[in-house]
């Protein structure tokens, strides 16, 4: 078997509205420029020696049908202006030969700001935990990030977020975020 791990990865966003709830999923995936793809959900390991492309680059280099691996938060909801985000955290190891950790988060009444640092902050802590960085549960996101990056381990955090209000009229409407993985350069 092939080794899978990617060698490049990009992060979307999209928001979709349709009156059934795949529908609205679909349009979602369009927003995000990701419709085309046969995606498998995976968890929270970004991969040592993975290196962030821009969402032009990494859609350009699948082909449509490909099985393509992702990480992704999505949530939907069919309830008048209720607040919904999906977001994506990231955390990055200085040591470029350990994996970092990337993290899904989903909720409703936050707004997307909220929603990002707080999936940001799980990732943080994820690789802060794996990589023996003490710190404070109880101190706010701003303070461990100053931590975490002070500790000379942790060389940069980062987040992605979709947030939306439910359609005034009842219809589904859902918001993904996710992190997408190339396994090569030529798709």
């Amino acid at each position: 078997m092939t080794n899978l791990i990617p060698q490049k990865m990009f992060f979307v966003k999209g928001v979709g509205v349709n009156k059934h709830k795949l529908a609205s999923f679909e349009a979602a995936l369009r927003n995000a420029g990701i419709e085309k793809l046969n995606l498998v959900y995976v968890s929270s390991i970004f991969p040592p020696h993975c290196k962030i492309i821009s969402k032009d680059e990494g859609v350009n280099l699948l082909k449509p049908g490909q099985i393509t691996f992702c990480v992704m938060a999505k949530i939907e909801t069919n309830e008048p202006n209720r607040l919904v985000s999906a977001a994506i955290g990231l955390a990055i190891p200085n040591n470029n030969d350990i994996h970092g950790y990337l993290s899904e988060h989903h909720g409703c009444g936050e707004k997307g700001e909220i929603a990002g640092e707080y999936a940001e902050d799980l990732a943080a802590t994820m690789l802060a935990t794996t990589l023996g960085i003490e710190f404070d549960s109880d101190k706010d996101w701003n303070e461990r990030e100053q931590i975490y990056k002070a500790s000379g381990h942790i060389l940069k955090t980062n987040h992605i977020c979709q947030s939306a209000e439910g359609n005034k009229d009842g219809l589904w409407t859902t918001v993904l975020a996710a992190a997408v993985f190339v396994l090569n350069s030529e798709g």
